[in-house]
């Protein structure tokens, strides 16, 4: 047998494969650690879309560039640190991730100091260099710290917790972000008391909410720069067999030939996409109803819960049904959660916004594992940058999600429903990838 044959051809076999291969529970476990580090940063920026709307006082459209400066980051730095990795190590491609994401958090000081709403966006725009580094380097690893049978459920494992991470994310913004926002405050009609201020008034809370999200992200940095020093003294294997073998245009070329590896770039796109849209504007579906900013939040926190549930759920239920099905199975239901987001207005329409986060829970380690299975561990790493440089799908359409809910009603359906069309196509593409995962790429 090959030994990069398909792992779902083989959930028939009646074989138990071990998770880890000897020696790897250590560096396993201390990689797993990373995972709910980019959690926490994806989730406590997700609702600064909203804050900095109100306080910066700009459109939906324009305050999603905060997504777009997020994640393009990841689009610009996935290569080069594929390139780092390939040249040096795991190791030193982490250590590199974690002091490019510490000095994108400490720059949130001078950031806030400045009050430039520019400079918090190339603040986050170094961040996830760092995160770039890290997501490129530690989903390979994990994928090749034991059989290759095992290795999307060994994926699906360690990105169990990164929503612990963001469940501490979403914490945070709600309990010490969002509801400590001056420029959040509404009067007895539910309207912003904040727009109505003098531009004198409007300065003195533009200061105080922009240290109030400032503080987080600085105290984040120091966080990062902890770990930074844990790892490093960390013994973790230098490097893998068969590396470097070939030159890396070599390895573009395999890739750009290999269907299922390219389709499973534009599904990771789709699915990052549908999933910031899903969580970024869960606030704003929210706030169309009356509800304020920090209690909307709560509905964030409740949606990566049924998300951090979901995940451990499905990434047992590999053992029994095959990955690529479940994959198809749990596309069709984010499907149909969203077209009641779409059809259905009130409170109904906001549970199943939240309800799709228990579809999308097992999509990006599984399209991940499904898309790098079967490629040699040269290609790994520059097919692991595409996969993180698919994440740019997160930048793009949620600013095109921003435009559609500022023009307020399209037809009888208001802007904010209206927008869910965007994740519905989303998820539709990844239904079928995992069709044609399981029928055409066996």
């Amino acid at each position: 047998m090959n030994k990069h044959q398909d792992s779902e051809v083989l959930n028939d076999d009646k074989t138990k494969h071990s998770l880890l291969a000897p020696g790897m529970l250590i560096p396993f476990l201390m990689i797993t650690a990373l995972f709910p580090l980019w959690g926490f940063a994806n989730d406590i920026t997700n609702p600064m879309v909203a804050a900095f709307g109100t306080v910066m006082e700009i459109s939906t459209a324009k305050a999603a560039l905060v997504q777009l400066a997020f994640y393009g980051g990841y689009a610009t730095m996935a290569i080069p640190a594929a390139l780092f990795v390939r040249k040096h190590s795991y190791k030193k491609g982490i250590m590199l991730g974690l002091a490019l994401y510490a000095t994108g958090a400490l720059l949130f000081y001078p950031a806030a100091k400045f009050e430039v709403f520019g400079f918090f966006l190339g603040s986050l725009y170094i961040l996830t260099f760092g995160l770039a580094f890290l997501e490129t380097t530690a989903n390979p690893f994990i994928l090749s710290m034991g059989d290759e049978r095992t290795a999307t459920q060994r994926l699906n494992l360690a990105q169990a917790f990164n929503p612990i991470g963001s469940l501490l994310g979403m914490f945070v913004a709600s309990k010490f972000i969002l509801v400590a926002l001056d420029s959040d405050i509404r009067n007895e009609m539910g309207e912003l008391v904040f727009t109505s201020l003098d531009e004198a008034q409007k300065a003195v809370i533009r200061t105080h909410d922009l240290g109030i999200i400032r503080n987080p992200y600085v105290i984040l940095g120091f966080v990062v720069i902890a770990m930074l020093v844990v790892i490093g003294l960390t013994k973790m294997p230098k490097r893998l067999k068969n590396e470097n073998k070939t030159s890396a245009s070599a390895s573009f070329k395999r890739l750009f030939k290999n269907g299922k590896y390219k389709e499973g770039v534009l599904a990771q796109l789709f699915y990052v996409a549908a999933q910031i849209m899903c969580w970024t504007f869960i606030i704003q579906y929210a706030g169309n109803l009356g509800i304020p900013k920090a209690e909307a939040q709560n509905y964030n926190i409740v949606a990566m819960s049924i998300f951090l549930v979901s995940r451990f759920i499905s990434t047992f239920l590999m053992k029994y049904v095959n990955s690529r099905k479940l994959l198809m199975i749990f596309a069709f239901g984010a499907m149909a959660t969203i077209s009641g987001v779409i059809l259905i207005d009130g409170i109904i329409g906001l549970y199943l916004l939240v309800a799709t986060s228990a579809f999308m829970s097992l999509m990006f380690p599984t399209i991940y594992g499904i898309a790098l299975n079967g490629l040699s561990e040269e290609d790994s790493a520059l097919g692991a940058a595409g996969l993180v440089m698919a994440i740019v799908g997160g930048a793009l359409m949620p600013i095109l999600q921003g435009l559609m809910i500022d023009m307020e009603s399209i037809g009888p359906l208001s802007g904010v429903n209206f927008s869910c069309i965007l994740p519905f196509i989303c998820f539709c593409f990844i239904a079928f990838y995992g069709y044609r995962t399981l029928k055409v790429y066996q």
